[in-house]
C-alpha cells in the first residue's frame, strides 16, 4: 500500500513539474524512508569488510549488500554516462523512480542537459565512499566534462546517494535530477547562452564583395507578464505573423509568464508598419538581426549557394557544436562546403538558472572563434560578362532554336592552376530569395520561388558541374590521343574522308559533309571533323579491344568525378561492355557499332562541361590533369588559414608526340582554311595569340530536335593561360552558335573588346 501512495505521489509530482521535468529530489528522500521503514523490520545484518575507498563507518549488513557492492554500482551508473549508454543508467536506478519515470523521459534528460553543454564525454574520480545508515550510501566524487565548445570543466564534490533497493535486492542510485548538477535537484534549468559570430563575408578574387552578412530583419519578442492586454495582443500577432489566433494561444500558453519569448522576424518595412501596435497591444521589445545578403543577386548563385535553417536531422549534431534551431548555415554551394569556415566557432556560458531565469551559477565559460572570409577563384567582370552575353544570345536567337534550348552553360579554366575563374549556369536566378530573411523582401522572395518551382528550364540546375550531355564531335580528341598513344594509328595516319562509311550490312553512317572531304591526317580530320574518319578509328579501336577507347575516357576524368570539393556534379557516363550488360540486365550485347557511335561522342556517352574544360586544360598544359577549384583562400584580414596550392590529380604520360599532334589540329579549327571555326575567328584580334578549338554538334533522339552546340578551347596558342567549354542546349551547329560565344568571351578577357 505504501509502494502504490508512493507511485502515485510520483506521478502527480511528474505532472507538476515545470517543462516536465519532475522534481526527483522529493522522490529520492521517500524511497530512502520508505526502504528504512522496511529495512527496521528485517533481521540484524552482519558485518562488512574492508572497502577500496575510505568510508565514514561502518554499518552491519548482507555480505552480499555491503559497501563493495554499493561502490560497484555507483561506478557502473557513472562508467555508463561517460560512453552515453543511458539504458544501462536507467536500469541503475530505483525500481521506484523507475515506476515513476519512463525511460525515454529518463534518456531525453540527459541527451537534452548533453546538447545543452556541447558534451563530447567526461570522466569522473571517486574520492569517498561513505554510509549515512543501513540503507544509504553515498559515492564523493568529481567529474570533469569535455565540451566542443566549452572545452573542459570540472564540477568537484559531488554526491551520487545510493540506497538497498527491496524489491530488487540490490543496490540502487536515488536518483534526482541533481544528479545531473545538484541544483537541478531543486529545479533549476541548465542554460547555454551563445555567442554566435556574425557569420563571414565571401569574395571574388580580386576582392570584390560578393555576399555579406549586412541584410538586416527585426526580432520580435514578448514578455507574458507584461503584455497589458492578452486578447488585444493574441489578434495583433495573427494579424501581423502568419498564425491564427488559436495556433498563438497554444503556443504561448505552456511558457512562463516572466520568459522572454521569440515570437518572430520582420523585415524593414513591415517592422516600421508594425512597431506601433506590437508595442501597444504586447509590450514587444525588438532587436536587430543581421542576415544574408548576395550584393548582385543573380550572379553565381549556382557557386555561392544559399543559407537557411538547420534540419531536424541535422539538429543534434549542431547543437552540440553551439547552435541551436533558429541558426542558419548554409545549405548550398560554397556557403555549404566552407560552412564551418563561414560561420565560425560559437562560444558562450553554461549556467544554472532558477525557473525564474535568475542565475544561479556560472560552469563555464569560452570566448567564440571568429569566422573567416572566403575568397573565391572566380572573376566577378568576366562572370557578369559571360551572363550578359548568354542573356543576349538567347534575347537574339533563331526561334527554331530558342524554343527548344531550356539552358546553357559556360565555364572557364586556368589551365595552369585549375581555379575556375568563371562558371557560368544559364539561366540564372537571385540567391537572395532562398535565405531565410530575404532582403530583397519577403514578397520579392515569393514570387522568384514561385518561379523556380515551376520553371521548366529548371533554373536552379547547375549545367557546368551537373549537366550531363553527349559529347558530339567534342569527344574525337579523346579518339585521336587514344587511337595513336596506344601505336594503333601514326601521327600522320591518313584515311579518306568519305561521305558514307560502312563495315557490315545494314550498317551505315554519314559525314556532315554530303560531298565528302578527301584524304585527311590525323591533325586535318580534328580541324575538318570528319565523321568517318572516327567511325574508321571507333571500328579499329573495338577490333583490337572493346575496352580500349572506354578506358582511355576513363583516364582522363570522364565517367569519373573530377575531383572539384566545393559543388556537387554528375560523372555522366562513359559505356562498355561491362557496364552495357549491367545497365541492360544482359539483354543488349555490346556491338563493335557501339564504340564507332562513342567514337563521335553519341550513342550511350554523356559528359559534363567541368569535365570537358578540365580535358582540354590537360591538352593545353601538357598532360597535368588539375583538379578544379573554386576557393582561392580564407582567412582574417591579411592571416590565412587556406591558401589555395595547384592539385595535379594526375600527369598522363603519352607517346610523344601525341599532344602535339592533336593541339596541331585544334589551331587549325580556328585558323585553317577547312577548320569548322575559322569563318568565325576569322579578323578577330585573337588571331595575334592564336586560339586552339574543337566544335561539337551532339544530337538529340527526336523529330525536329535540335542538336547541343558544343564549343571548347585554349589561348593562347603559345604559353596557354585558360580553357573554356561552352555548350547551348538544342542551340544547332556548334561552329554556329557555340563558337561565336567563346569568341566574344576570349575577345573580352584578353582585353580585345569593351
Amino acid at each position: 500500500m505504501a509502494l502504490w501512495a508512493f507511485a502515485a505521489y510520483n506521478l502527480t509530482m511528474e505532472k507538476r513539474h515545470i517543462a516536465g521535468k519532475i522534481n526527483v529530489r522529493y522522490l529520492a528522500i521517500i524511497t530512502i524512508l520508505l526502504i528504512a521503514i522496511a529495512s527496521a523490520c528485517s533481521p540484524a545484518a552482519t558485518p562488512e569488510a574492508a572497502e577500496p575507498l575510505p568510508t565514514l563507518y561502518p554499518t552491519p549488513t548482507p555480505a552480499q549488500l555491503g559497501l563493495a557492492e554499493a561502490e560497484r554500482a555507483a561506478r557502473a551508473f557513472l562508467a555508463a554516462w561517460a560512453n552515453g549508454d543511458y539504458a544501462t543508467m536507467y536500469s541503475l536506478i530505483t525500481t521506484a523512480t523507475q515506476e515513476a519515470m519512463t525511460q525515454e523521459r529518463f534518456t531525453a534528460i540527459y541527451e537534452e542537459a548533453a546538447n545543452t553543454m556541447t558534451l563530447r564525454t567526461l570522466r569522473f574520480e571517486p574520492r569517498v565512499m561513505a554510509r549515512e545508515s543501513a540503507v544509504v550510501a553515498l559515492l564523493n566524487y568529481d567529474v570533469t566534462f569535455e565540451t566542443n565548445i566549452l572545452g573542459e570543466f570540472s564540477d568537484t564534490n559531488r554526491d551520487l546517494r545510493l540506497v538497498l533497493d527491496r524489491l530488487s535486492e540490490e543496490w540502487r542510485v536515488a536518483w534526482s535530477p541533481g544528479d545531473i548538477f545538484p541544483e537541478m535537484g531543486d529545479g533549476a534549468i541548465l542554460r547555454f547562452v551563445p555567442v554566435i559570430p556574425r557569420r563571414a563575408n565571401i569574395y571574388d578574387r580580386n576582392g570584390d564583395l560578393l555576399a555579406d552578412q549586412n541584410g538586416r530583419s527585426v526580432i520580435v519578442n514578448i514578455v507574458k507578464q507584461n503584455v497589458p492586454d492578452q486578447a488585444a495582443c493574441l489578434n495583433t500577432l495573427a494579424s501581423v505573423f502568419e498564425k491564427t489566433v488559436e495556433e498563438w494561444q497554444e503556443e504561448l500558453d505552456p511558457i512562463a509568464d516572466n520568459w522572454t519569448i521569440y515570437i518572430g522576424d520582420l523585415e524593414p518595412g513591415q517592422y516600421e508598419q508594425n512597431r506601433g501596435r506590437l508595442e501597444a497591444d504586447c509590450a514587444a521589445t525588438f532587436q536587430p538581426r543581421f542576415t544574408r545578403r548576395y550584393l548582385r543577386g543573380t550572379l553565381a548563385p549556382h557557386v555561392l549557394g544559399h543559407v537557411g535553417y538547420i534540419s531536424e536531422e541535422e539538429l543534434d549534431d549542431f547543437k552540440r557544436l553551439g547552435f541551436d534551431a533558429e541558426a542558419i548555415v548554409g545549405r548550398s554551394g560554397i556557403e555549404r562546403s566552407w560552412d564551418a569556415t563561414l560561420r565560425g566557432q560559437p562560444g558562450g556560458r553554461l549556467e544554472l538558472v532558477s525557473p525564474q531565469g535568475e542565475r544561479i551559477r556560472i560552469l563555464a565559460e569560452a570566448a567564440s572563434r571568429p569566422a573567416e572570409a572566403i575568397w573565391l577563384t572566380l572573376d566577378t567582370d568576366l562572370q557578369l560578362y559571360i551572363q550578359t552575353a548568354l542573356a543576349e544570345l538567347y534575347a537574339n536567337a533563331l526561334p527554331e532554336w530558342r524554343a527548344q534550348s531550356k539552358g546553357a552553360a559556360v565555364v572557364v579554366m586556368d589551365v595552369n592552376t585549375g581555379e575556375i575563374l568563371a562558371m557560368v549556369s544559364w539561366p540564372t536566378y537571385d540567391g537572395n530569395a532562398l535565405t531565410p530573411f530575404p532582403f530583397i523582401g519577403r514578397e520579392a522572395a515569393d514570387r522568384i520561388l514561385e518561379n523556380l518551382a515551376e520553371n521548366e528550364r529548371r533554373p536552379q540546375l547547375n549545367r557546368v558541374t551537373q549537366g550531363q550531355y553527349p559529347a558530339g564531335s567534342t569527344f574525337k580528341l579523346i579518339d585521336s590521343i587514344a587511337v595513336t598513344d596506344s601505336g594503333i594509328y601514326a601521327l600522320d595516319e591518313k584515311f579518306n574522308c568519305t561521305a558514307t562509311w560502312s563495315r557490315e550490312e545494314n550498317f551505315v553512317r554519314y559525314d556532315w559533309s554530303p560531298d565528302g572531304q578527301g584524304i585527311l591526317t590525323l591533325a586535318q580530320a580534328i580541324a575538318r571533323s570528319c565523321n568517318t574518319y572516327f567511325y574508321e578509328v571507333g571500328w579499329i579501336m573495338d577490333g583490337v579491344d572493346p575496352f580500349l577507347l572506354p578506358s582511355y575516357a576513363h583516364r582522363f576524368g570522364f565517367g569519373e568525378p573530377t575531383g572539384l570539393r566545393d559543388l556537387s556534379e554528375g560523372y555522366g557516363t562513359i559505356p562498355d561492355p561491362d557496364w552495357l550488360e549491367n545497365y541492360t540486365n544482359g539483354v543488349i550485347p555490346w556491338r563493335r557499332s557501339d564504340t564507332v557511335d562513342m567514337a563521335i561522342g553519341q550513342g550511350y556517352v554523356e559528359i559534363t562541361p567541368l569535365q570537358l574544360v578540365r580535358f582540354v586544360a590537360m591538352i593545353a598544359n601538357d598532360g597535368t590533369l588539375y583538379r578544379p577549384q573554386l576557393v582561392s583562400r580564407a582567412g582574417l584580414g591579411d592571416t590565412y588559414s587556406y591558401v589555395l596550392e595547384p592539385d595535379a590529380m594526375d600527369v598522363i604520360e603519352l607517346r610523344a608526340g601525341v599532344l602535339e599532334t592533336v593541339r596541331q589540329g585544334m589551331c587549325e579549327v580556328t585558323t585553317a582554311r577547312y577548320g569548322t571555326a575559322r569563318q568565325v575567328f576569322r579578323n578577330s584580334p585573337l588571331e595575334s595569340i592564336g586560339v586552339c578549338g574543337k566544335t561539337g554538334t551532339a544530337q538529340n533522339p527526336g523529330e525536329g530536335v535540335e542538336p547541343h552546340s558544343w564549343f571548347t578551347a585554349y589561348a593562347p596558342r603559345e604559353e596557354p593561360q585558360i580553357a573554356i567549354v561552352a555548350i547551348i542546349e538544342n542551340g544547332g551547329e556548334g561552329s554556329q552558335i557555340a563558337a561565336p560565344l567563346v569568341r566574344r568571351v576570349l575577345e573580352y578577357y584578353f582585353g580585345f573588346s569593351n
